[in-house]
């Protein structure tokens, strides 16, 4: 006896049903229209292969897509044959955005959230959407799929017991550095976002801030080229010179051991003298003390015997 198709099996688009159908393996199925509400469906991070079958019938059945980018959406619906309509919200529209879908939600419409890539919200806006959506009583459904953050973690070859996800770390040098020295002292693994522009300064500051801990970068995941370098950070850093800068970069820093309490003392020597050929003797030790774990009247003499040495040396040249 033959089987019966799916109930939601179509051999092609019936009339009227366009923008309620997604094209998968060949077959067009239909996507029933979700129940009103806000739907924050993930998309995949780089392979287009990794978008779930769930996420498509509610991206296929949605009334509105609300997208980031358009462009870079409808390179999804196009792949799957989807047909809802596409609508850019990001951080530049947001204000102007978010009352008309609160509208359109009120009105008993159904409203999907993607971002460029990955999860929706997870370093991505729609914090105030989700937000205001829920004060209005409106519903909000997680569809759950692809995650940056959670690859790298996998793959990293790091603890995963306990970790802590930055997203991207400050621009500016300064701000970049004081940042990294108060993730320092979380014991966990930690998860950051950096831009090929920066992520060989990036590995240089956290090779002498987080020295000694193990690390990776993960690059392109999942995509055709992906690319995961796993090492101690020192080694990493040396290294960053001849990294492949393009695109966006997913960097996996392994917790403290259990040994690394206090630093040693060529550790502390080596950040002193670091710190010193920028700062004052004030902030340097300041910086050191916060990391290295030793007394602060140590680190402070041993400051001043560093600095003494460094203008000796500059009065010998």
């Amino acid at each position: 006896m033959r089987a019966k198709p799916s109930s939601n099996y179509v051999s092609g688009a019936e009339p009227g049903s366009a923008n309620r159908t997604f094209l998968i393996g060949g077959h067009v199925l239909n996507a029933p229209k979700p129940a009103p509400g806000l739907y924050l469906v993930a998309t995949p991070i780089g392979n287009l292969g990794d978008i779930t079958l769930r996420a498509l019938e509610t991206l296929a059945g949605v009334d509105v897509i609300a997208c980031e980018d358009t462009r870079i959406t409808r390179r999804l619906t196009e792949r799957y044959a989807i047909s809802a309509e596409l609508k850019p919200y990001h951080e530049h529209n947001a204000t102007m955005a978010r009352p008309k879908m609160l509208e359109r939600l009120a009105h008993g419409a159904s409203i999907a959230l993607v971002s460029d890539a990955g999860t929706p919200l997870i370093s991505d806006p729609g914090f105030k959407l989700v937000r205001e959506v829920c004060a209005a009583g409106h519903v909000v459904i997680a569809v759950p799929g692809a995650s940056s953050v959670l690859t790298a973690l996998s793959v990293a070859a790091l603890p995963t017991d306990r970790f802590f996800f930055e997203g991207f770390l400050p621009a500016k040098e300064v701000s970049r550095r004081t940042r990294l020295a108060e993730l320092a002292r979380i014991d966990a693994t930690l998860v950051m976002f950096e831009s090929g522009n920066r992520v060989q300064e990036t590995l240089a500051d956290l090779a002498e801030i987080m020295a000694g801990r193990d690390a990776a970068i993960c690059r392109e995941l999942t995509k055709l080229h992906e690319d995961i370098k796993r090492a101690p950070i020192a080694e990493l850093a040396k290294s960053a010179g001849t990294l492949e800068t393009r695109g966006e970069f997913v960097l996996v820093v392994g917790p403290p051991r259990a040994d690394a309490n206090v630093m040693t003392q060529d550790d502390l020597d080596d950040l002193l003298r670091s710190s010193l050929a920028r700062d004052s003797v004030k902030d340097s030790v300041a910086h050191a003390v916060e990391l290295s774990g030793r007394p602060r009247r140590e680190v402070y003499a041993r400051a001043l015997e560093l600095a003494r040495e460094a203008r000796g040396a500059d009065g010998e040249n």
